[in-house]
């Protein structure tokens, strides 16, 4: 994976070059991941749109979320195209501790052992047509797509796991990729903590609570092979086609 070094943005990545099943690779410039785009500086616009030809932002963030944060820069070039899927219930967004809580709470009830992965679960059971419809906003891209949420960790690992394992990607390297987002943890939260919209739920754990897991990552994907067929399986269910399959395999490999 190439980190991408951004002034605006802490856990920005290209995740081009990461092996496949059958000896090759993933092809840069085509699928980006980032935490929140609020940030970015004017280099930043001009490296991510004119040196890697970024064409299309699709960002995971919830209507509050994105309402609360407000224009990113990126969000003024008419010619970026930009989409917004969430991956959390309508109304799921609450930028409470209590309401953030109680959701923890039922997370650790349902997975004692691993809340994250029942919180990645919940994307699959009560959002598929957000993760469909980003998949189909990263096939429609022109150029390089980016996708994003708060942290760039969860809903962002999640839909990035998706379009890896459709590549072809070596599972092994699928968790790799989520796991990396670590190496930047103390940086994500403290950009988080800058954030009115966020700085309320950072704290209400202890910060390795927020690291990312290679075993996390490992289950959830486990748990989709037995529930629904895998990746694969869960996007038939809810009309992507194989030949949507087919093009993302195309656009992040060729």
């Amino acid at each position: 994976m190439l980190w991408l070094d951004l002034e605006g943005a802490v856990n920005a990545r290209d995740v081009g070059g990461i092996p496949t099943d059958d000896g090759g690779k993933i092809t840069r410039g085509r699928l980006l991941r980032s935490d929140n785009l609020q940030d970015l500086s004017p280099t930043d616009v001009t490296y991510l749109v004119d040196h890697l030809g970024l064409s299309t932002v699709v960002d995971l963030r919830s209507p509050t979320e994105v309402a609360s944060e407000g224009p990113a820069p990126l969000t003024r070039l008419g010619h970026v195209t930009h989409v917004n899927y969430s991956l959390l219930p309508e109304h799921g967004f609450a930028a409470t501790e209590e309401a953030l809580l109680i959701r923890r709470k039922r997370e650790e009830e349902r997975f004692p052992g691993d809340p994250s992965c029942a919180h990645y679960l919940s994307y699959v059971e009560h959002r598929p047509d957000s993760i469909v419809s980003a998949l189909r906003a990263v096939n429609r891209s022109p150029g390089a797509a980016l996708v994003h949420c708060a942290a760039g960790k969860d809903r962002t690992g999640v839909v990035v796991a998706f379009a890896l394992t459709v590549a072809g990607a070596r599972r092994e390297d699928v968790i790799r990729d989520y796991a990396a987002t670590g190496e930047r943890l103390h940086l994500i939260l403290e950009r988080l903590r800058n954030s009115p919209t966020y700085a309320g739920s950072v704290d209400s754990v202890p910060e390795d609570h927020h690291r990312p897991r290679a075993e996390t990552m490992e289950a959830f994907l486990e748990h989709l092979d037995k529930r629904y067929g895998g990746v694969l399986g869960v996007l038939g269910r809810h009309g992507f086609t194989d030949d949507e399959l087919d093009a993302l395999r195309r656009k992040l490999r060729e």
